[in-house]
């Protein structure tokens, strides 16, 4: 709003347009906190993604040389040196002592080292997997304290219209009793009212200190900023969830654990194998010698099967069928998970509807019916409080329940609702 003066129009002019250079939001300043903004700075922010993406980098890495042979050896000694006699611990002059440098290799069998890059591959896809559902969980979370944050700061909203509310009240028991109206008394009520008020207003302040605590821990200390705009009402689909169900980012963990299985099984198969090695030495005589040079092969026996490599393939069998019944047991718990927020969430959408058209419009026309009886002498002011209160308490419930709704909602939705990870990220 501006004021013009009719005779100084362009000085009216001038302050209508630096009125609106201030209205601008500067370069770099911080305008508030959206809900998008809160999801992208906590996909920047979340110290538990930072940590789950350097996992992921280290399984990429170990997986490199999964399937790699083992190094060579390098072989130096002496054979047959004289260590008594005239001749000990000469190296040149017995024909028997030898200086030897060598070389081995051991090539292992190439269904373990396939099998080996397999279960590399499967952690790299485990990390990943877990980092995607770690993604979900952080917005899910950022998610739910901005809308806890949201809800609060609208009841601290409402009860500063209570307060104004409050203090025409108290105008009006003043001027009731200056004509001749009511008691003494009735002049302390609006004080209580206010301490009541107060005391409500202390209590949101506590849960709005908390509600930033939380979002803080998601994305720093911007969470300090002022919300802005509102977070998204998710439709809530009974039959679409379900339908998710199988794509909950938890269960999304026993395929590449699995793989992780089913590839040191093999490996435990491929122990039956036998590796083999290859050795080559030179040897160095004295100079009336010849050198010599020796080649050898050496191979593996796994003769005793039955007691080593059979047992390491029946633990790993066993590991693969209890991650099995671990899936259907997650499984299982993630329906029942799914029917329970469905369960809740209809409750509360129906505790909202119930309060917005019932419940707040009855105690609204029952503090006028009440008003006008106490000021047409006919009612009692402690009648009018207690109708005053129920419409307070009717008001902040809902708005609570609003914001537990939602909250519900993102939970589902960030459960069973999302077909990718890009559809939950926020878009720039």
């Amino acid at each position: 709003m501006f004021i013009s003066f009719p005779f100084a129009q362009g000085l009216a002019r001038r302050a209508r347009f630096a009125m609106l250079l201030a209205l601008l939001p500067c370069k770099g300043m911080a305008v508030g906190l959206s809900f998008d903004d809160a999801l992208a700075l906590a996909l920047r922010e979340a110290p538990l993604l930072t940590a789950n993406e350097a996992l992921t980098d280290a399984a990429r890495q170990a997986a490199i040389p999964a399937g790699e042979l083992p190094d060579p050896q390098l072989a130096l000694g002496i054979d047959n040196l004289p260590i008594e006699g005239a001749d000990r611990f000469n190296l040149s002059r017995d024909f028997m002592t030898m200086q030897r440098v060598g070389v081995s290799q051991t090539f292992t069998n190439p269904y373990k080292l396939d099998a080996r890059t397999a279960a590399a591959e499967g952690r790299v896809a485990l990390a990943e997997a877990q980092t995607r559902l770690t993604r979900l969980q952080v917005l899910r979370e950022t998610a739910v304290a901005w809308i806890s944050r949201e809800a609060v700061e609208r009841q601290l909203a409402h009860i500063a219209e209570l307060e104004d509310e409050n203090r025409l009240f108290e105008r009006i028991v003043k001027a009731r009793f200056a004509g001749g109206a009511g008691m003494a008394s009735e002049l302390l009520a609006p004080r209580q009212e206010a301490a009541l008020i107060a005391e409500r207003r202390d209590e949101l302040d506590s849960r709005h200190a908390q509600a930033v605590a939380q979002l803080k821990r998601w994305i720093g200390e911007a969470a300090s900023q002022a919300l802005i705009g509102a977070a998204p009402d998710w439709p809530i689909n009974r039959d679409a969830l379900s339908h998710g169900l199988h794509r909950h980012p938890e269960l999304d963990l026993f395929n590449p654990k699995n793989r992780v299985l089913d590839a040191e099984v093999e490996e435990a198969k491929a122990d039956k194998i036998p590796d083999w090695a290859l050795s080559l030495a030179y040897q160095r005589r004295g100079s009336a010698h010849s050198d010599l040079v020796s080649l050898q092969v050496s191979v593996d026996l796994p003769v005793f099967s039955d007691s080593r490599q059979q047992p390491k393939l029946e633990a790993k069998l066993l590991e693969r069928n209890a991650l099995a019944a671990e899936r259907q047991a997650a499984l299982r718990e993630h329906t029942a998970m799914l029917e329970t927020g469905l369960a809740e969430h209809q409750r509360l959408s129906n505790a909202v509807k119930r309060a917005r058209e019932v419940l707040i419009p009855l105690a609204v026309e029952k503090v006028s019916l009440t008003l006008a009886a106490w000021r047409g002498n006919q009612g009692d002011l402690p009648t009018l409080l207690a109708a005053r209160r129920e419409r307070i308490d009717a008001e902040l419930k809902a708005i609570a329940l609003e914001g537990e709704r939602r909250s519900a909602a993102a939970r589902l939705h960030y459960a069973y609702g999302v077909q990718t990870l890009e559809d939950a990220e926020p878009q720039p």
